[in-house]
Protein backbone atom coordinates (compact mmCIF):
# COMPACT_ATOMS: atom_id res chain seq x y z
CA UNK A 1 0.00 0.00 0.00
CA UNK A 2 1.24 3.46 -0.75
CA UNK A 3 -0.49 6.40 -0.47
CA UNK A 4 1.87 9.80 -1.22
CA UNK A 5 -0.92 12.01 1.17
CA UNK A 6 -1.71 14.32 -2.02
CA UNK A 7 -5.16 15.94 -2.05
CA UNK A 8 -7.30 14.07 -4.89
CA UNK A 9 -8.18 16.30 -8.19
CA UNK A 10 -9.55 15.05 -11.62
CA UNK A 11 -9.78 16.10 -14.84
CA UNK A 12 -11.22 14.58 -18.43
CA UNK A 13 -9.60 14.28 -21.62
CA UNK A 14 -10.40 16.70 -24.42
CA UNK A 15 -10.17 15.05 -27.84
CA UNK A 16 -8.47 17.19 -30.22
CA UNK A 17 -9.65 15.92 -33.25
CA UNK A 18 -10.71 19.19 -35.62
CA UNK A 19 -13.49 17.84 -36.84
CA UNK A 20 -14.75 17.60 -33.21
CA UNK A 21 -13.72 20.70 -32.24
CA UNK A 22 -16.84 22.25 -31.84
CA UNK A 23 -17.86 19.15 -29.27
CA UNK A 24 -14.13 19.70 -27.19
CA UNK A 25 -14.90 23.10 -26.51
CA UNK A 26 -18.38 22.44 -25.17
CA UNK A 27 -17.12 19.75 -23.43
CA UNK A 28 -14.76 21.90 -21.35
CA UNK A 29 -16.68 24.56 -20.60
CA UNK A 30 -19.06 21.99 -18.91
CA UNK A 31 -16.01 20.41 -16.98
CA UNK A 32 -15.34 23.76 -16.42
CA UNK A 33 -18.79 24.57 -14.64
CA UNK A 34 -18.62 21.38 -12.83
CA UNK A 35 -15.58 22.14 -10.89
CA UNK A 36 -13.02 19.57 -12.36
CA UNK A 37 -9.32 21.01 -12.27
CA UNK A 38 -8.11 19.44 -15.60
CA UNK A 39 -8.73 19.40 -19.42
CA UNK A 40 -5.56 17.13 -20.56
CA UNK A 41 -4.68 17.33 -24.46
CA UNK A 42 -2.88 14.76 -26.37
CA UNK A 43 -0.17 15.78 -28.48
CA UNK A 44 0.34 13.66 -31.75
CA UNK A 45 1.16 16.92 -34.09
CA UNK A 46 2.21 14.20 -37.03
CA UNK A 47 -1.47 13.21 -36.85
CA UNK A 48 -3.07 14.98 -39.98
CA UNK A 49 -6.63 15.14 -38.35
CA UNK A 50 -5.24 16.31 -34.73
CA UNK A 51 -5.08 19.85 -33.86
CA UNK A 52 -1.44 21.44 -32.92
CA UNK A 53 -2.12 20.98 -28.54
CA UNK A 54 -0.92 23.83 -27.55
CA UNK A 55 -2.83 25.70 -30.30
CA UNK A 56 -6.03 23.78 -28.72
CA UNK A 57 -4.92 24.61 -24.83
CA UNK A 58 -4.81 28.20 -25.87
CA UNK A 59 -8.15 27.68 -26.93
CA UNK A 60 -9.36 26.23 -24.24
CA UNK A 61 -7.73 28.56 -21.74
CA UNK A 62 -10.01 30.91 -23.39
CA UNK A 63 -13.45 29.41 -23.03
CA UNK A 64 -13.28 28.66 -19.73
CA UNK A 65 -12.91 30.66 -16.14
CA UNK A 66 -11.51 28.00 -13.85
CA UNK A 67 -10.39 25.40 -14.89
CA UNK A 68 -6.07 24.46 -15.86
CA UNK A 69 -4.67 22.71 -18.97
CA UNK A 70 -1.92 19.65 -19.38
CA UNK A 71 -0.63 18.63 -22.14
CA UNK A 72 -1.35 14.78 -22.01
CA UNK A 73 1.93 14.71 -23.27
CA UNK A 74 4.08 17.01 -25.12
CA UNK A 75 6.77 15.41 -27.67
CA UNK A 76 10.32 17.64 -26.35
CA UNK A 77 11.95 15.97 -29.57
CA UNK A 78 9.66 18.02 -31.72
CA UNK A 79 9.73 21.19 -28.85
CA UNK A 80 13.19 22.73 -28.01
CA UNK A 81 12.75 23.26 -24.17
CA UNK A 82 13.01 27.01 -23.86
CA UNK A 83 10.50 27.85 -26.84
CA UNK A 84 8.03 25.64 -25.07
CA UNK A 85 8.72 27.33 -21.65
CA UNK A 86 8.29 31.07 -23.59
CA UNK A 87 4.75 29.51 -24.74
CA UNK A 88 3.74 27.94 -21.41
CA UNK A 89 5.21 30.98 -19.50
CA UNK A 90 2.90 33.22 -21.71
CA UNK A 91 0.15 30.83 -21.62
CA UNK A 92 0.24 31.41 -18.30
CA UNK A 93 0.48 34.95 -17.94
CA UNK A 94 -2.45 35.42 -19.81
CA UNK A 95 -4.76 33.08 -18.14
CA UNK A 96 -3.85 33.37 -14.32
CA UNK A 97 -1.94 30.59 -14.07
CA UNK A 98 -4.27 27.85 -15.48
CA UNK A 99 -1.03 26.00 -17.04
CA UNK A 100 0.86 22.58 -16.24
CA UNK A 101 2.75 20.48 -18.66
CA UNK A 102 3.23 16.66 -19.30
CA UNK A 103 6.22 16.17 -21.41
CA UNK A 104 7.59 13.21 -22.91
CA UNK A 105 10.21 11.56 -24.90
CA UNK A 106 8.08 11.18 -27.86
CA UNK A 107 5.67 8.57 -28.70
CA UNK A 108 6.99 7.88 -32.29
CA UNK A 109 10.53 8.09 -34.00
CA UNK A 110 9.25 7.54 -37.30
CA UNK A 111 6.54 10.81 -36.58
CA UNK A 112 9.19 13.04 -35.27
CA UNK A 113 11.27 12.28 -38.34
CA UNK A 114 8.59 12.43 -40.45
CA UNK A 115 7.92 16.17 -39.09
CA UNK A 116 11.65 17.06 -39.22
CA UNK A 117 12.95 16.32 -35.89
CA UNK A 118 15.93 13.95 -34.96
CA UNK A 119 14.75 10.84 -34.18
CA UNK A 120 16.62 9.41 -31.18
CA UNK A 121 16.77 6.27 -29.51
CA UNK A 122 17.79 4.63 -26.46
CA UNK A 123 20.37 6.21 -23.80
CA UNK A 124 20.57 9.32 -26.18
CA UNK A 125 16.69 9.77 -26.07
CA UNK A 126 17.28 9.72 -22.25
CA UNK A 127 19.70 12.10 -22.21
CA UNK A 128 18.54 14.47 -24.17
CA UNK A 129 15.06 14.67 -22.53
CA UNK A 130 15.88 14.67 -19.20
CA UNK A 131 17.86 17.38 -20.21
CA UNK A 132 14.59 19.47 -21.99
CA UNK A 133 13.54 18.94 -18.98
CA UNK A 134 16.34 20.43 -16.86
CA UNK A 135 16.30 23.25 -19.34
CA UNK A 136 12.68 23.78 -19.61
CA UNK A 137 11.99 23.74 -15.58
CA UNK A 138 14.68 26.16 -15.20
CA UNK A 139 14.04 28.89 -18.20
CA UNK A 140 10.07 28.65 -16.67
CA UNK A 141 11.78 30.46 -13.49
CA UNK A 142 12.91 33.26 -15.32
CA UNK A 143 16.54 34.07 -15.47
CA UNK A 144 19.47 33.60 -17.68
CA UNK A 145 19.35 29.72 -19.43
CA UNK A 146 22.47 28.95 -20.80
CA UNK A 147 23.77 25.33 -21.43
CA UNK A 148 26.49 23.77 -23.86
CA UNK A 149 26.44 20.48 -23.92
CA UNK A 150 26.34 17.31 -26.73
CA UNK A 151 22.29 18.12 -27.16
CA UNK A 152 21.61 21.57 -26.49
CA UNK A 153 23.53 24.62 -27.01
CA UNK A 154 22.29 27.28 -25.71
CA UNK A 155 23.62 30.62 -25.35
CA UNK A 156 22.08 33.01 -23.00
CA UNK A 157 18.38 33.14 -23.10
CA UNK A 158 16.74 35.53 -20.91
CA UNK A 159 13.48 33.71 -19.60
CA UNK A 160 10.39 35.18 -18.97
CA UNK A 161 7.66 36.13 -18.40
CA UNK A 162 8.06 34.20 -15.12
CA UNK A 163 4.16 32.66 -14.58
CA UNK A 164 1.94 33.72 -11.58
CA UNK A 165 1.79 30.62 -10.59
CA UNK A 166 4.69 27.66 -10.66
CA UNK A 167 4.06 25.51 -14.06
CA UNK A 168 4.36 21.73 -13.02
CA UNK A 169 6.42 19.41 -15.13
CA UNK A 170 5.08 16.03 -15.15
CA UNK A 171 6.65 13.40 -17.20
CA UNK A 172 5.28 10.74 -19.12
CA UNK A 173 6.65 7.59 -18.55
CA UNK A 174 7.22 4.12 -18.72
CA UNK A 175 10.16 2.25 -18.92
CA UNK A 176 12.54 2.12 -16.27
CA UNK A 177 15.04 4.68 -17.30
CA UNK A 178 12.63 6.96 -18.13
CA UNK A 179 11.25 5.82 -14.96
CA UNK A 180 14.15 6.78 -13.65
CA UNK A 181 14.11 10.75 -15.30
CA UNK A 182 10.43 11.21 -13.93
CA UNK A 183 12.14 10.70 -9.89
CA UNK A 184 15.00 12.69 -10.51
CA UNK A 185 13.68 15.41 -12.68
CA UNK A 186 9.82 15.58 -12.81
CA UNK A 187 7.56 17.64 -10.46
CA UNK A 188 4.83 14.31 -11.29
CA UNK A 189 4.46 11.23 -12.88
CA UNK A 190 1.73 10.98 -15.75
CA UNK A 191 1.36 7.10 -16.41
CA UNK A 192 0.00 5.64 -19.49
CA UNK A 193 -3.97 4.97 -19.94
CA UNK A 194 -4.89 1.93 -17.74
CA UNK A 195 -5.39 -0.31 -20.51
CA UNK A 196 -1.32 0.15 -21.37
CA UNK A 197 -0.15 0.41 -17.51
CA UNK A 198 -2.44 -2.15 -15.79
CA UNK A 199 -3.03 -1.10 -12.61
CA UNK A 200 -0.96 -4.48 -11.49
CA UNK A 201 2.45 -3.11 -13.14
CA UNK A 202 1.57 -0.08 -11.02
CA UNK A 203 4.00 -0.52 -7.94
CA UNK A 204 6.83 -1.36 -9.18
CA UNK A 205 7.02 1.71 -11.87
CA UNK A 206 6.37 3.86 -8.50
CA UNK A 207 9.29 2.01 -6.70
CA UNK A 208 11.94 3.04 -9.55
CA UNK A 209 10.25 6.46 -9.58
CA UNK A 210 11.01 6.45 -5.71
CA UNK A 211 14.30 4.92 -5.65
CA UNK A 212 15.39 7.25 -7.95
CA UNK A 213 14.17 10.24 -6.35
CA UNK A 214 15.73 9.61 -3.15
CA UNK A 215 19.52 8.87 -5.02
CA UNK A 216 19.00 12.49 -6.22
CA UNK A 217 18.15 13.90 -2.62
CA UNK A 218 14.72 14.32 -3.27
CA UNK A 219 11.69 13.09 -1.36
CA UNK A 220 9.09 10.54 -3.49
CA UNK A 221 5.91 12.15 -1.86
CA UNK A 222 6.77 15.10 -3.74
CA UNK A 223 6.65 13.81 -6.57
CA UNK A 224 2.67 13.76 -8.20
CA UNK A 225 1.09 10.61 -9.51
CA UNK A 226 -1.21 10.55 -12.53
CA UNK A 227 -3.14 8.13 -14.02
CA UNK A 228 -4.92 8.30 -17.37
CA UNK A 229 -8.23 6.10 -17.21
CA UNK A 230 -10.46 5.27 -19.84
CA UNK A 231 -13.87 3.74 -19.77
CA UNK A 232 -17.76 3.65 -19.11
CA UNK A 233 -20.08 4.56 -16.22
CA UNK A 234 -23.40 2.59 -16.67
CA UNK A 235 -23.95 -0.47 -18.62
CA UNK A 236 -21.85 0.22 -21.71
CA UNK A 237 -20.96 -3.60 -23.89
CA UNK A 238 -18.03 -3.97 -25.78
CA UNK A 239 -15.52 -0.91 -24.46
CA UNK A 240 -11.88 -1.76 -22.75
CA UNK A 241 -10.69 -0.25 -19.64
CA UNK A 242 -12.54 0.32 -16.53
CA UNK A 243 -16.33 -0.06 -17.39
CA UNK A 244 -19.17 -0.41 -14.75
CA UNK A 245 -21.39 1.35 -12.42
CA UNK A 246 -20.53 4.17 -10.16
CA UNK A 247 -20.42 1.89 -7.28
CA UNK A 248 -17.60 0.23 -8.99
CA UNK A 249 -15.52 3.74 -10.37
CA UNK A 250 -16.06 4.61 -7.09
CA UNK A 251 -14.39 1.48 -5.12
CA UNK A 252 -11.65 1.02 -7.92
CA UNK A 253 -10.61 4.84 -8.44
CA UNK A 254 -10.67 4.69 -3.80
CA UNK A 255 -8.09 1.71 -4.65
CA UNK A 256 -6.27 3.29 -6.73
CA UNK A 257 -5.61 6.27 -4.83
CA UNK A 258 -4.95 4.99 -1.34
CA UNK A 259 -3.25 1.57 -2.56
CA UNK A 260 -1.27 2.00 -6.01
CA UNK A 261 -0.71 6.05 -4.62
CA UNK A 262 -2.14 7.75 -7.41
CA UNK A 263 -3.83 11.47 -6.89
CA UNK A 264 -5.04 12.21 -9.78
CA UNK A 265 -7.18 10.70 -12.39
CA UNK A 266 -7.91 12.38 -15.96
CA UNK A 267 -10.91 10.80 -17.54
CA UNK A 268 -11.51 9.12 -21.02
CA UNK A 269 -14.66 8.46 -21.67
CA UNK A 270 -15.27 6.10 -24.39
CA UNK A 271 -18.45 6.66 -25.35
CA UNK A 272 -21.21 9.78 -24.83
CA UNK A 273 -18.47 12.72 -23.18
CA UNK A 274 -20.81 14.91 -22.41
CA UNK A 275 -23.23 12.53 -20.25
CA UNK A 276 -20.27 10.46 -18.67
CA UNK A 277 -18.78 13.75 -17.73
CA UNK A 278 -22.06 14.37 -16.12
CA UNK A 279 -22.18 11.36 -13.82
CA UNK A 280 -18.17 11.10 -13.43
CA UNK A 281 -18.43 15.15 -11.90
CA UNK A 282 -21.44 14.52 -9.87
CA UNK A 283 -21.62 11.16 -8.76
CA UNK A 284 -17.98 9.32 -8.76
CA UNK A 285 -15.08 12.24 -8.06
CA UNK A 286 -17.69 13.48 -4.48
CA UNK A 287 -17.65 9.60 -3.79
CA UNK A 288 -14.41 8.89 -4.47
CA UNK A 289 -13.04 11.98 -2.11
CA UNK A 290 -15.07 10.92 0.64
CA UNK A 291 -13.92 7.35 0.60
CA UNK A 292 -10.47 8.38 0.14
CA UNK A 293 -10.52 10.82 3.27
CA UNK A 294 -12.45 7.74 5.14
CA UNK A 295 -9.47 5.42 4.42
CA UNK A 296 -6.50 7.49 5.06
CA UNK A 297 -8.19 8.77 8.22
CA UNK A 298 -8.48 4.29 9.56
CA UNK A 299 -4.79 4.13 8.73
Amino acid sequence: MVDYGHPLTFGISIDPTAADVIQSLALAQQADRAGLAYLAVQDHPYQPTHLDALSLMSTLLNRTENISVVSDVLDLQLRPPTILAKAAASLSAMAGGRVHLGVGAGASAQGVAAMGGVPRRGSEMVEYTEESIQILKRALHGGVVQVDTQQHQIAGYQAGPIPPQPVQVWVGSQKPRMLAVTGRSGDGWISPLNIYMAPDEVPARQELIDAAARSAGREPRDIRRIYNVIGAIGPFHGGSGLVGPVGLWVETLTDWAVELGFDTFLFWPATEPSSQLAVFSSEVVPAVRSRVAERRAQA
